[in-house]
C-alpha cells in the first residue's frame, strides 16, 4: 500500500498529526514539534507497520497467514515466531479468562452480527458452532499447529492492541526519545513524555453519544486500552447483547460495562485487563480493582 496516497500528515501549533485507516479503524499519530520530514518518517513507519500487521493477521484476507491457517482443513501448519508469540499470548489469556476468551471462537460470528439490528441466534445454531471452538482441541507445539477440520483462529481480540506496541517499537528505532502519541481506533500508546512537560491529551468516547468525550486523560508516558459495546451489539426485546461473547457458551457476556478503559505500561498489558475484565460481567471491576491498574467504566 503506498502511505503517500493513503495517509495524510499536517501540523497543528505545537505538533503534526497523522492519519489513515487500518485495521478497519481510524488511525492517528502525533509527533512532537519535529522537522518535517522527520514527522513524515514516523507517519509512514507507523502506518507501514499497521498495514503489515493487518496483511499478514487479518481474517478477511485470503493472502494472509491466518486465512493460510484456517484453510488448512486440519493439517499441520508452521508459523514464523512472531505469529507463534501471538498464539502463545492467546493461549495464555484463555487460561487467565478460563476458557472465557479463546482465538477459536470466531466461527460464532456465522451465527452473530454485531450491527444494531435485532436478529438473535438460536441455541441450536449456538450449539452447532460451538463444535468447533475451543483452544483444547488445538495441537500447538511451536512452531507447528493444527486445528480440526472446521476450526478457525481469529486475532482480532489481541491484534490491534500489539500493532500498536508494535509501531511504537518501530518509532523508537527510527527515533529514540522522540515523543509519538500512536493512536489506533481508541487504542494509544506513548513511550516518551514531551520535552516541553505537557501531555498529550487523550479523550474517553462517551459510549451513549458518539463523538463526545466521557473524560479527557492526559498521558506523558504509558497506554490506554479500551473495549465496549458502543458500535457493536444487538438489541432484541429491551436486551441489549454485547459483541463481547464467551466463548465457553457462544453467548454474549451479561451484565458488563458498556465500556471499560485501562492504562497501562503498553497497550497490549492495557488490553489484557480490558478483555479479562470485560469477560467477568458484573465482577469487572473487581478484578480491575485488584489489578491495582487506573481504569474508568462507563
Amino acid at each position: 500500500m503506498n502511505t503517500s496516497c493513503a495517509a495524510t500528515l499536517t501540523r497543528n501549533a505545537d505538533h503534526w498529526v497523522g492519519r489513515f485507516v487500518a485495521m478497519a479503524s481510524p488511525c492517528e499519530i502525533l509527533v512532537d514539534d519535529v522537522q518535517a520530514s522527520l514527522a513524515q518518517q514516523v507517519l509512514d513507519v507507523v502506518a507501514s507497520e499497521a498495514w503489515r500487521i493487518e496483511r499478514k493477521y487479518s481474517r478477511y484476507r485470503t493472502d494472509s497467514a491466518v486465512h493460510r491457517i484456517n484453510d488448512s482443513a486440519g493439517s499441520e501448519t508452521v508459523v514464523d515466531d512472531e505469529c507463534a508469540n501471538l498464539l502463545d499470548f492467546a493461549a495464555t489469556l484463555t487460561r487467565l479468562s478460563e476458557g472465557a476468551f479463546d482465538i477459536t471462537s470466531g466461527v460464532l460470528r456465522k451465527a452473530w452480527t454485531f450491527d444494531g439490528g435485532n436478529h438473535v441466534p438460536s441455541q441450536a445454531q449456538i450449539d452447532a458452532l460451538l463444535a468447533s471452538v475451543g483452544w483444547h482441541r488445538v495441537e500447538w507445539q511451536r512452531p507447528v499447529l493444527q486445528l480440526q477440520a472446521g476450526m478457525q483462529i481469529d486475532f482480532g481480540g489481541i491484534g490491534k492492541e500489539y500493532a500498536v506496541d508494535s509501531a511504537a517499537d518501530q518509532v523508537e528505532r527510527i527515533a529514540p526519545g522522540l515523543s509519538c502519541l500512536i493512536n489506533f481506533g481508541g487504542d494509544v500508546a506513548v513511550r516518551n513524555a514531551r520535552p516541553d512537560g505537557k501531555p498529550w491529551r487523550v479523550g474517553i468516547e462517551n459510549c451513549t453519544r458518539m463523538g463526545a468525550a466521557e473524560r479527557v486523560v492526559q498521558l506523558s508516558r504509558g497506554a490506554l486500552a479500551t473495549s465496549g459495546d458502543a458500535r457493536r451489539f444487538v438489541f432484541r426485546d429491551g436486551h441489549r447483547y454485547s459483541h463481547i461473547l464467551d466463548a465457553r457458551t457462544g453467548w454474549p457476556v451479561r451484565n458488563a460495562p458498556h465500556s471499560i478503559t485501562v492504562a497501562a505500561d503498553t497497550c497490549t498489558q492495557a488490553g489484557t485487563l480490558t478483555t479479562l475484565a470485560m469477560l467477568k460481567g458484573c465482577n469487572a471491576e473487581s478484578l480491575l480493582r485488584e489489578s491495582g491498574a487506573q481504569y474508568w467504566l462507563q
